[in-house]
């Protein structure tokens, strides 16, 4: 069973819930409900699919620029930064959502509210997220709360798919100095993510000389068929429980309906493979290599006319890394989770903007968007048209960023960052 162990961690976290100034955050958060529901449906409305989320960025930074951030502006690579300065005695704190969903244009049709839940494709992730930051703003205003460190409000681009956590590493590489950083992305607030895992997507490719279904049969090798081994021997790997390892073939591609009587003269699959350890992760990766190339030999060994030729391309690469499970961050999520009346767990592993942080030894963790003890166990259908969000409680979840937020920046007058160096 987990335990808080620092005493600092602890004695700070219940002198700061007896402020009356964050005792006002807190219950402006509450009071903030409805609207940050509201402006949730608006946001969702402005569809954002990766590398396309410039009409979204605008409305957003707008809203910044509307509670008083300095520097509203676009960063490298699409990303709205805005700064909400402390009194300058600590350190420098991002906090994001990111602004991209995996939905093509046309996908949301509207947004429906019933039964506890919003119902829109995206509605959850991480649209949510950027209106969690919004009623936090709004919150740490009404209660003219001052940080001793510098905060930086953002909605990065490219966190999904092909993106791969682009935004987020661009935004850290332009901003070297950030010193602590949180992401909000899961639908479960009771959820601490605080590893990041290994994860590269791979594309391969198997080229032929191709021909007729019929009268090339047998003078031509079948990029297809090489292909499909490789997919064959991909499926029949065997990998660990723990560390948690994973991989899946997502996309297979091959011919045309015109040459449905042809052997295709190209044939490409899409592979992921994740794992919590990287010893593990190298090894699934060598596997997953050499039953392509493997392939590839046996077909063309199997008719000896023609060498399949075999290129790949990686589209993803995200890295990894872990933290101190009594880090005081973690057990700083643990204490506000607890307060809240939610169900703290760890999460083993996680493929969020919390990564790109991990992996440069920065203090991160990344947070969940909505409260919903009852509705853990049940599917909230994200990547899916269907997707939903439980909205009952909202609250909660912005309160939890506020208390992991105050904890991490430090209150000017009060207590100084959590996190030293």
């Amino acid at each position: 069973m987990y335990e808080v162990k620092s005493p600092k961690v602890r004695s700070q976290f219940e002198a700061m819930m007896k402020l009356e100034k964050v005792r006002k955050v807190l219950d402006f958060i509450k009071a903030d409900e409805r609207k940050s529901i509201d402006e949730l449906k608006e946001l969702v409305l402005i569809e954002a699919p990766t590398h396309h989320e410039e009409k979204r960025a605008a409305v957003f930074a707008q809203k910044l620029k509307d509670l008083g951030l300095e520097d509203v502006h676009t960063g490298r690579g699409g990303c709205v930064i805005g700064l909400r300065r402390g009194s300058g005695n600590g350190p420098k704190v991002v906090i994001e959502g990111h602004l991209d969903t995996v939905f093509p244009f046309g996908s949301v049709k509207g947004v429906e509210e019933r039964d506890g839940f919003l119902y829109a494709p995206g509605v959850g992730d991480d649209t949510r997220a950027l209106a969690m930051l919004l009623s936090l703003l709004r919150g740490l205003n009404a209660a003219n709360v001052k940080t001793t460190g510098d905060v930086y409000f953002v909605g990065t681009t490219r966190e999904e798919g092909t993106g791969a956590l682009g935004g987020m590493k661009d935004f850290l590489d332009e901003h070297p100095e950030i010193d602590i950083s949180l992401s909000v992305d899961s639908n479960d607030m009771s959820r601490i993510i605080y590893e990041a895992t290994l994860c590269q997507t791979w594309e391969f490719t198997f080229r032929g000389q191709g021909g007729h279904a019929w009268s090339a049969f047998g003078t031509v090798a079948q990029p297809v068929h090489a292909a499909a081994r490789a997919v064959a021997k991909i499926a029949a790997l065997e990998v660990p429980s723990s560390p948690k390892t994973t991989f899946a073939v997502s996309n297979f591609h091959a011919g045309n309906i015109s040459g449905v009587h042809a052997i295709a003269s190209e044939a490409s699959f899409i592979i992921n493979f994740r794992s919590n350890g990287a010893e593990e992760f190298a090894a699934v990766k060598k596997a997953v290599f050499d039953a392509v190339e493997t392939s590839a030999r046996e077909e063309s060994q199997k008719w000896g006319k023609n060498e399949i030729e075999v290129s790949s391309r990686i589209l993803c690469d995200i890295p990894g890394g872990t933290q101190d499970a009594h880090s005081p961050l973690v057990e700083t999520a643990w204490l506000s989770l607890s307060a809240l009346e939610a169900a703290p767990w760890l999460e083993e592993g996680g493929s969020t903007n919390a990564n790109i942080a991990i992996s440069k030894g920065i203090p991160a963790l990344c947070m969940g968007r909505a409260w919903a003890p009852d509705e853990n166990s049940k599917r909230v259908h994200n990547h899916s048209l269907d997707e939903k969000l439980h909205i009952v409680n909202a609250h909660k979840a912005v309160q939890h960023l506020a208390l992991v937020l105050l904890m991490a920046a430090g209150i000017d007058g009060e207590f100084g960052s959590i996190v030293t160096k």
